[in-house]
């Protein structure tokens, strides 16, 4: 049974908050509001929580799942190692919409999906996520809807679709326009454009010093 929480109530904000974060501690699925669109997360070190939240959308491993982390020291401990040009983009766009990829480090025990030795991370700016993100550490997170279908920019769109899966909603309101995030690749020669959204690659080009940002072949 799932409980839905409004966090423009104070004290419902914050038991939502404790609620959700007990949620992601014991391997079960929430739903938060993000800067982008709702998101549907987990416990990033949860091989079952992050299988349930895959399980959720009705998709497979060959779709990863990336990390949302609530400060910009928390990626020091999931990569290789963080690149200047990562630093970059870090200062100018975080938190915000902005995604990186990078090589994970290769002592976590996770399992993201098919990710090739990489992670997508973000740091989202949006309050509740943040706090959340403090109180639980790096977690897994999806855009809030079943695979195939448009991303939930309301709870209650996120609820439609992904009903008593989920543990704790927490409602923070509409979302405004569904814009995804922007997706940097870093991990290779030049920075590749993956997707762009709501950062421009203009934007991408000038935070990196005028260095020109590939497409993918």
């Amino acid at each position: 049974m799932s409980t839905v929480y409004d966090c423009s109530r104070p004290q419902e904000r914050k038991d939502g908050l404790a609620a959700a974060a007990s949620a992601v501690r014991s391997g079960q699925l929430v739903v938060i509001p993000t800067d982008t669109v709702y998101g549907i997360g987990s416990d990033a070190f949860s091989l079952s929580a992050v299988h349930s939240l895959l399980a959720a959308k009705g998709r497979g491993p060959d779709m990863p799942v990336g990390v949302l982390v609530g400060s910009w020291s928390t990626i020091d401990g999931l990569v290789l190692s963080v690149p200047y040009q990562a630093r970059q983009l870090i200062e100018a766009f975080w938190p915000g919409d902005l995604s990186i990829v990078l090589r994970h480090a290769p002592s976590l025990a996770w399992d993201l999906g098919h990710t090739k030795g990489t992670v997508m991370v973000r740091m989202p700016l949006h309050p509740v996520a943040i706090e959340l993100l403090r109180e639980t550490g790096p977690m897994a997170v999806s855009s809030a809807n079943r695979s195939g279908q448009p991303p939930a920019s309301t709870v209650d769109e996120a609820r439609e679709q992904l009903g008593d899966s989920v543990r704790v909603y927490l409602d923070g309101g509409p979302s405004g326009d569904p814009v995804p995030s922007t997706i940097v690749d870093l991990t290779g020669d030049e920075p590749i454009l993956l997707r762009e959204g709501a950062v421009s690659i203009e934007a991408v080009s000038e935070a990196l010093g005028g260095v020109q940002v590939g497409r993918p072949r």
